[in-house]
């Protein structure tokens, strides 16, 4: 089984879908209060760190991780979004300098950065340059909630990289847009960016969120962290992808 690193956590959206690929979270990392009762909820044996600024290698070795082959983030998308400022770097919510020394120091195998799709158009540029300064080589990818059955189109931007080039175009800096959702992604290795996934019937059944959480109702905290979230089936199609491409190399290499 594969072991992920969820930096930036929110209430685990990305992390749900990692299940669904047979992928386990081994840490968060979330300062968010609200968030974090929501991941002890439903993850009460994976540790949970609260600042990304401190977090490093040794903290997470002693804390008994010392194998991380995934890092994933949905680090804040207010500095890009186009209903924003769009401040970029200069907004005090930028967290993509903490996440990239994360992944320069811990060196996983695999990272998948999730953000808006206004992003593309301010500051990608930066964090496809800075992951290929470290050997990582990168694929972007634009895929829209509606393309996996969800009622709205909200746009997502999904960078993934590979320190190794398994399954990626090297150099590729293409974006598949949304028009792409559902067809073969030429040289990126995701064979099926499906329109629609089976396990969001599970999402509907089992939502992160109850209606409160050890007897703590919250509506606005509700509302935030849903309208920060990203949808479990959108990412999860990239993380079958990267399970599977390592299924084979495993297979490979027997």
């Amino acid at each position: 089984m594969l072991n992920m690193l969820s930096l930036c956590s929110g209430i685990g959206g990305i992390d749900l879908a990692a299940g669904w690929a047979g992928i386990k979270t081994v840490a968060f990392c979330e300062k968010d209060l609200y968030c974090q009762r929501v991941l002890k909820k439903h993850w009460p044996d994976t540790p949970i760190f609260d600042d990304i600024k401190t977090l490093n290698k040794g903290g997470l070795e002693r804390a008994g991780i010392s194998r991380i082959d995934i890092v994933a983030t949905g680090y804040p998308c207010q500095p890009y979004s186009l209903i924003g400022e769009r401040r970029g770097e200069e907004d005090d919510r930028a967290l993509w300098p903490y996440v990239f020394d994360r992944i320069s120091e811990i060196r996983p195998r695999w990272f998948i950065g999730e953000n808006v799709a206004g992003h593309v158009s301010m500051g990608l540029d930066d964090v496809l340059s800075d992951l290929e300064s470290v050997n990582y080589t990168t694929q972007p990818i634009v895929i829209p909630a509606a393309s996996v059955g969800a009622n709205d189109e909200r746009y997502r931007l999904f960078v993934v990289a590979n320190l190794d080039c398994a399954g990626l175009e090297s150099g590729s800096k293409t974006i598949t847009h949304t028009k792409n959702a559902g067809k073969f992604i030429p040289g990126s290795g995701f064979t099926v960016i499906p329109p629609a996934i089976t396990p969001r019937n599970e999402w509907k059944h089992k939502p992160l969120l109850g209606r409160g959480i050890h007897g703590i109702p919250n509506r606005m905290d509700r509302i935030r962290t849903l309208g920060n979230a990203v949808k479990p089936q959108q990412i999860y199609p990239i993380l079958a992808a990267i399970a599977e491409i390592e299924r084979k190399e495993l297979l490979n290499n027997d």
